[in-house]
C-alpha cells in the first residue's frame, strides 16, 4: 500500500511497525491487513524478508556527546556515549529533527529534576538520565510508548520513570525541566499546566513558533524544516 506526505511519516511508523519505506516521495507500508479506516490504493508481490526491510530507514545519528540509534546498528567510531533505542511500536530513534534539535537544547541546561510528555520511545528520558537529570519521568498517552520507554531504559541501564497519563487534563509534577516534543496546540495547551522552570517544546515547523501568556523564549533550534524551543515563566 502506498501512501504520500512526509508529516505522515511518524504516524505510519507508529501504525504500521512490520515496515515503512520511502519509495520515490512516498511511502510504502508493510501489512499483512490495512488497519481499520486505512484503504489499499496500491500493491503488489513484496520480495522475501520485507518484515526487516523497514529497519534500513532506521539510523544512528550524532547529537553532541552522544550517538542515537537502533540496536542493529554498530556506535560510530569516535563517540563517546550511545543511547541505544529500539522503535518497537512506538516513535523515535533519536533520528527525526524535533528529537535531535530538543535534545541539543536538552545538553544545554544543568541537571535537575525532568518530566518528558509525550515520551514515545524514551529517547530524550534516556539522554537525560544519561546527562544526570534525575528523577526522570516520561508520560504517554500509549501504553506502547510507555513499555516501550521502560525497555530502552533497562538496555542503556538508566533510571526512567514511565506510566500511561495525559497531560492535559491530569496534574504533573512539578519539575526543574520539562520536555514536550509533540504537536504545536498540544503545546499551547499544555504550557499553562506546566510546572517547569526550563521547558524544552518541539514537534512542529521552523514557521510555527509557541505564543503563550506567561512564557518568555530563551533559545531556538533549526533544522530541516522544523524547530524546538527553550521556554521559561515569564
Amino acid at each position: 500500500m502506498i501512501v504520500g506526505g512526509e508529516a505522515e511519516l511518524l504516524l505510519l511508523l507508529h501504525i504500521f511497525p512490520d515496515g515503512v519505506e520511502e519509495l520515490d516521495g512516498a511511502f510504502a507500508v508493510y501489512a499483512e491487513e490495512p488497519p481499520i479506516g486505512f484503504d489499499v490504493v496500491d500493491t503488489e508481490d513484496v520480495p522475501e524478508g520485507w518484515e526487516d526491510r523497514w529497519r534500513e530507514f532506521h539510523h544512528g545519528v550524532r547529537v553532541g556527546r552522544f550517538w542515537v540509534g537502533p540496536p542493529w546498528e554498530l556506535q560510530e567510531a569516535g563517540v563517546s556515549e550511545a543511547i541505544v533505542v529500539d522503535p518497537g511500536r512506538a516513535f523515535g530513534t533519536g533520528a527525526h529533527p524535533t528529537t535531535r534539535l530538543t535534545l541539543e537544547l536538552l545538553q544545554t541546561l544543568e541537571p535537575g529534576s525532568l518530566l518528558d510528555v509525550g515520551c514515545g520511545s524514551g529517547v530524550l528520558s534516556i539522554a537525560a538520565a544519561k546527562l544526570g537529570f534525575a528523577p526522570v519521568l516520561g508520560i504517554d498517552l500509549d501504553e506502547a510508548a510507555v513499555e516501550a520507554t521502560q525497555e530502552n531504559a533497562a538496555v542503556n541501564r538508566v533510571e526512567v520513570t514511565a506510566r500511561r497519563a495525559d497531560a492535559l487534563t491530569e496534574e504533573v509534577p512539578e519539575t526543574d525541566v520539562a520536555l514536550a516534543n509533540v504537536q504545536l496546540d498540544v503545546v499551547e495547551r499544555l504550557l499553562p499546566r506546566l510546572r517547569a522552570t526550563r521547558v524544552v517544546t518541539s514537534g512542529y515547523l521552523d514557521r510555527d513558533r509557541p505564543d503563550v501568556d506567561g512564557w518568555q523564549h530563551l533559545d531556538r533550534r533549526e533544522g530541516d524544516g522544523w524547530a524546538a524551543d527553550l521556554l521559561a515563566p515569564a
